[in-house]
């Protein structure tokens, strides 16, 4: 799983990212609020795991911004406020479950990983399509109008990204760290190459354009102009 830990203790911080990562798990972090929720806003997670009492932004509130945009991550609350009113509270949020500091680690993985299950039975997805254009992610197929289309695996990924977020801009940054898994702009110019390749192979001898670019903003998947 991709968990992000938004948590301002450095010293947790850095035992707890060391031991998801031991797990098997895929783990990013931000120190603060303002930053935990910039990240989850922009990126892909399956789990967030949010410490209560942050800088920059609490907890709660960074819960509550995100799930008023629509963001359903399930969220694990860390908080040294244990009582019947403070799980409540967070619960009301938007927290999908509470966990009272101190704790041992093993009781937050299973947590988490309950909530990663929780999320996946939900999420299921495995199919998109765009006016005529199909992508299939268990047999990696893609057709648009009926006919196959060949892509090569990061031109898949590209294109499965877009296509999730139809409807929507998406910006450099987010190709970069969701396709690429680049956390900073490496100053090159792989996603041009890599959506003009895209676009040849989904538009050209089509009659309609699906992929369209938000000048100076990103990228937009949708039928029609």
């Amino acid at each position: 799983m991709k968990i992000l830990l938004i948590e301002d203790d450095r010293e947790a911080a850095s035992y707890l990212l060391k031991a998801l990562k031991e797990a098997g798990h895929v783990a990013d972090h931000a120190a603060d609020g303002a930053s935990g929720f910039h990240m989850a806003d922009s990126r892909d997670y399956d789990v967030l795991v949010v410490d209560r009492m942050l800088p920059e932004r609490d907890g709660l509130s960074v819960i509550s911004g995100l799930r008023e945009k629509g963001n359903g991550t399930p969220v694990l609350i860390l908080s040294a406020l244990g009582q019947v009113d403070d799980r409540v509270t967070g619960l009301r949020a938007g927290g999908d479950d509470y966990l009272t500091k101190p704790f041992a680690f093993s009781e937050l993985l299973a947590r988490v990983e309950v909530l990663g299950r929780r999320r996946g039975a939900k999420e299921v997805e495995t199919h998109y399509r765009v006016g005529d254009l199909e992508l299939d992610r268990l047999s990696h197929e893609v057709r648009r109008a009926g006919r196959a289309i060949v892509l090569q695996p990061r031109e898949f990924r590209l294109l499965e990204y877009l296509m999730k977020h139809a409807g929507q801009v998406v910006t450099r940054t987010m190709l970069l760290e969701n396709v690429w898994d680049y956390h900073f702009d490496p100053q090159t110019n792989v996603i041009d190459v890599h959506i003009s390749r895209l676009r040849a192979k989904i538009e050209r001898d089509f009659g309609t354009p699906l992929l369209h670019t938000v000048r100076g903003s990103g990228y937009i998947m949708r039928a029609g102009e």
